[in-house]
């Protein structure tokens, strides 16, 4: 069912208001001129000399023409969409702002300055808005618990169900390639490896199970030697793999992680320190495995040898997920939206291994954030690399916190409430950005576009709802489903949205 926007509360008609009234009475900005000169925030590099720029047009909008000509993109479609940073991040400038009333007029500089400003590309492509549903794809005899794309290409998906099966889906035609059997009891979770080559699956039968997903074919047995169910699937980050022995970490309900060599068939590794249900686990580009559990912890291990590096304690009920500022390019390896793939391993390595670079420099640091969501209602910021203390609290859901996401240029982060709320943060300094607010039940599960302009959330009402996330409005309303949908998912190349749920029926959105 389609549902309405909730009318504006008091407090919204208020803000409005004065806002109104401001705008009546606009800034006046003294004449002069002011230089800037830029700097990339995570190369560190200078792009070009100060320029200068009359301060009554020294807007944010301007700012980013300016650098684009300098960078030698003047055409309106080779322009890319950048952020700008102050005194190495510590002010973050929005969109709508000028250098007169961010810096100057507050105290932070002067005119007489010349002004360094760091800048980080937003996206390198512009993803379209889903507005339609390009196929109902029927099939699972039970619910819909996961959905993942391919991380190669849009027109291939997987799904994990109720019906004890998972299935490979065609979504250029709409229809069925292969049913996964096997697993006796529901599929809970489904994962591609980076490069594309295996599907792993995990089940309430304790297994995980291995598949070639362009044959359909079982690669061997299940892997058994968890005493209860799967709850989350990590693989080895591609540019960390040894080659021909790759990896992937299972989390599950009796508190340990397994670390399984495929080729092998056999847990190298366990992971058993948490003192219960292990909910969720991450495999960082840097070496580490993150894991998050209901005895209230986070734990980082290093995934060589397993050993426990850190605790991380902060939470007072269990902790539901837990996401990274790397997973975008740690999920999709080498491939990208240009669709070109490296011809040799060596150039797939470094192919990989240079998109998590530019996705976790801070200031020519790597640096790799996590942000956990809990029942306590709220959500931490983390930087283990620097401490073990969090970087930020996140409060503002009324509810539990059940899903988290950082955007992939790692400048947001969105949580899913069972308040029926989504929100927003800065991913930089934990700060609320904006609340989401158009779902009336329960909020399961978000997804980011790859640019991370747009946000597609799925809830308990039936309906997926895509936001602009600079505006936090509603974009499309996406009606469809007959009950409620657990799982989303955007493709990597930003062409497809795929979700599933209750009704049994895998749906396809375009654009």
């Amino acid at each position: 069912m389609a549902t309405l926007v909730p009318p504006p509360s008091k407090r919204q008609k208020t803000a409005a208001a004065a806002l109104a009234r401001e705008q009546q009475e606009p800034e006046i900005i003294p004449e002069g001129t002011v230089r800037i000169r830029f700097q990339d925030q995570s190369t560190g590099e200078v792009t070009g000399a100060p320029v200068a720029i009359p301060l009554a047009h020294a807007s944010i909008k301007n700012i980013e023409l300016l650098l684009n000509s300098l960078q030698g993109h003047g055409e309106a479609h080779e322009r890319i969409p950048y952020r700008f940073f102050f005194q190495d991040g510590a002010q973050a400038l929005g969109d709508s702002a000028d250098i007169y009333t961010s810096l100057i007029k507050p105290g932070l500089t002067t005119a007489e300055e010349v002004i360094e400003l760091q800048y980080s590309p937003q996206a390198v492509f512009r993803v379209r808005a889903v507005s339609r549903c390009s196929a109902s794809i029927s099939g699972h005899g039970e619910a819909i618990l996961a959905t993942s794309f391919s991380p190669a290409s849009s027109s291939r998906l997987a799904t994990g169900s109720g019906d004890k099966t998972a299935r490979i889906w065609d979504t250029d035609t709409g229809t069925p390639l292969h049913t996964l059997k096997g697993h006796t009891s529901f599929v809970l979770v489904v994962a591609y490896s980076p490069d594309n080559t295996i599907l792993a699956t995990g089940a309430h039968d304790n297994c995980v199970r291995l598949w070639d997903p362009r044959t359909g074919e079982a690669l061997g047995g299940p892997l058994k030697g968890h005493s209860k169910w799967i709850t989350s699937l990590a693989w080895e980050p591609y540019h960390l793999e040894e080659q021909g022995r790759p990896r992937v970490a299972s989390s599950s309900k009796d508190a340990t992680v397994r670390i399984w060599d495929v080729v092998s068939r056999r847990a190298d590794i366990v992971l058993s320190g948490h003192k219960g249900s292990v909910s969720c686990v991450k495999w960082g580009g840097t070496g580490l495995i993150y894991t998050a559990s209901h005895d209230k912890t986070v734990k980082v291990w290093d995934a060589a040898s397993g050993t426990l590096k850190h605790t991380l304690t902060a939470h007072a009920h269990w902790v539901n997920h837990l996401a990274l500022s790397t997973d975008f390019p740690l999920r999709t390896a080498f491939f990208d939206h240009t669709s070109t793939v490296p011809a040799t391993r060596e150039e797939k390595l470094a192919k990989a291994k240079e998109r998590f670079t530019a996705a976790a420099a801070v200031g020519g640091k790597i640096v790799e954030r996590l942000v956990t969501a809990s029942d306590d209602f709220t959500m931490y910021l983390w930087e283990p690399s620097s401490g073990t203390k969090p970087v930020a609290r996140l409060v503002g859901h009324q509810k539990q916190v059940n899903h988290v996401t950082f955007s992939p240029s790692g400048a947001y982060i969105a949580s899913a409430g069972f308040d029926n709320h989504v929100k927003l943060w800065s991913a930089r300094d934990g700060k609320f950005l904006l609340t989401l607010r158009g779902h009336v039940a329960p909020v399961y599960m978000t997804c980011f576009s790859p640019d991370s302009r747009l946000l597609v959330s799925c809830s308990k009402d039936t309906t997926l709802k895509a936001w602009d996330v600079r505006t936090g409005k509603i974009a499309k309303d996406l009606p469809g489903h007959q009950d409620e949908v657990y799982a989303v998912d955007w493709s990597c190349d930003g062409q497809r949205v795929a979700s599933g749920g209750r009704d049994k029926a895998v749906r396809v959105w375009r654009h």
